[in-house]
């Protein structure tokens, strides 16, 4: 059983617990109340050698492994990971700030992502190509690439974890995990789970560190075969960088300015929820959130006095507390962000028409909060319709035109998701053609599927995840040339 009292973590590296190089360590503080969760040694370019050689023997091995057997041994960490799940959700809610509910779900989901990789396994297909001379073969292989290096964000730390460990390992590949720093404690468990089913040593590691010292020295080492990364643009175009020296696959999963269009022809109770849930699911720290908010003229006063109604019903408070419906931001940094985005908006021309601050009160003098809030009177050209705010801050903007909406959202460096309810099946199929998104939702909110592909445009990333098509990315292909006596 995985005890969530623990303070310490060291580093996990071929199946061991041992100490960083350096001996420096970080406090993980709770973003509800800023209490210590626990401390984390701090990996260097050393730590990063020696882990990148384990994975390196242990992959020589793994991908010998028949791909169904390596599935079966990953649906048993599966199967503990849900095992697990009460004090793995404990441990996301303390270090994360994510409610209760939400965090139970994370835990299932990083399950079924590694379970869903596992049922490709006896999918790996190649191909066998008529050749131009005779007597041979052409014969196309899909084999591992060789040691991953899987680098994930704070939002959802552990899900983001299975679904790169999941293809990765089902694939043949053997994995570095470094986690973000602000949220590195649920994941670090894994290496307990990992240890408790018996997985290959060397399988699995996982390192904490600073991205600029740990993970740049990760990417930029020649054992490195493919790099796969969630988080920031900033990050991932960095990391696109330096892993171009070595010439490395790179899969990035980036940013997201996701537009939300709600046509005169919607269903109003179906398109309230959609966006409603969509910009404040675990406080608006979602890459496919409802980013702005597009209103047609002719139904925007009836829809905003139902998704006001929504807004001024949201319970902030302590995430473990079940009548909690919105929890706190990750940090003081990203409150500081969400104080600028308001203020700016403001200056140039905008209304906050509820929230804005940060709320008073006892319960949250520690910690870091800021309250539900929508913005109004937003015009286009205005910062908030064009930065990220990863948090619970609407802008709402009037249309009138069906071109005029399309060219609203697609005037964007971002281009990860977008939702629009209709029920005009022209409109559906010109939205199909016209936005430049890679994931869009019609007539319901965000969500991705396993079997649907996770694929960025712009900015938002290069790759793509899930599906078989994310399967693949973990994949490199071999060609054989096979002449034979006829």
């Amino acid at each position: 059983m995985i005890m969530s009292t623990v303070k310490n973590y060291k580093l996990y590296i071929d199946g061991e617990w041992i100490d960083a190089t350096t001996g420096e360590s970080q406090e993980i503080l709770s973003p509800t109340d800023e209490t210590v969760v626990g401390t984390v040694q701090m990996g260097v370019e050393a730590d990063a050698q020696i882990a990148l050689e384990a994975a390196e023997r242990a992959q020589k091995q793994w991908k010998k492994v028949p791909a169904r057997k390596r599935a079966d041994l990953l649906r048993t960490f599966a199967a503990e990971i849900k095992a697990n799940k009460n004090q793995l959700a404990e441990l996301l809610v303390r270090e994360q700030g994510k409610l209760l509910a939400v965090a139970k779900m994370e835990v299932e989901v990083t399950a079924s992502f590694i379970e869903y990789a596992c049922d490709g396994a006896r999918s790996i297909e190649g191909d066998i190509i008529p050749s131009d001379n005779p007597a041979e073969h052409i014969m196309i292989h899909k084999i591992p690439r060789g040691v991953v290096v899987a680098i994930t964000a704070w939002n959802f730390p552990l899900a983001l974890a299975g679904r790169k460990l999941g293809p990765a390992l089902v694939a043949g590949n053997s994995v570095v995990l470094k986690p973000t720093q602000e949220t590195p404690i649920a994941t670090l468990e894994l290496g307990n789970i990992a240890n408790k089913v018996g997985l290959p040593k060397g399988l699995i590691n996982i390192l904490t560190g600073q991205g600029s010292v740990l993970g740049n020295a990760l990417v930029a080492n020649p054992i490195t075969k493919m790099v796969s990364m969630t988080g920031s643009t900033p990050a991932g175009q960095q990391i696109f960088r330096t892993a171009a020296e070595n010439l490395i696959h790179v899969q990035l999963e980036l940013g997201g300015k996701a537009p939300c269009i709600v046509f005169d022809d919607a269903d109003l109770e179906q398109a309230v929820e959609g966006a409603f849930h969509s910009r404040f699911d675990n406080c608006g720290q979602v890459c496919t959130s409802n980013e702005r908010l597009y209103v047609h003229e002719s139904i925007y006063n009836e829809f905003m006095e139902r998704f006001m109604e929504k807004v001024k019903g949201l319970k902030l408070g302590n995430p473990m507390d079940a009548a909690t419906t919105i929890g706190p931001k990750v940090n003081a940094k990203e409150v500081a962000h969400m104080e600028h985005l308001v203020t700016k908006s403001v200056e140039e021309g905008a209304t906050v028409a509820i929230g804005g601050k940060k709320p008073q009160g006892k319960a949250f003098e520690k910690g870091h909060w800021f309250e539900p809030t929508i913005l109004t009177d937003v015009k286009q050209n205005m910062t908030i319709v064009h930065e990220e705010s990863f948090g619970p801050i609407l802008p709402v903007i009037k249309f009138s035109e069906f071109n005029e909406v399309i060219g609203y959202a697609n005037d964007c460096e971002y281009g990860l998701a977008a939702m629009v309810f209709t029920n005009d099946m022209n409109k559906i199929m010109r939205l199909n053609d016209e936005l430049e998104f890679g994931e869009i939702y019609i007539n319901r909110g965000h969500g991705e599927q396993h079997q649907g592909f996770h694929n960025g445009y712009k900015l938002s990333g290069t790759g793509g995840e899930d599906s078989k098509y994310g399967f693949e990315q973990y994949m490199e292909k071999k060609t054989f040339y096979i002449k034979y006596k006829a």
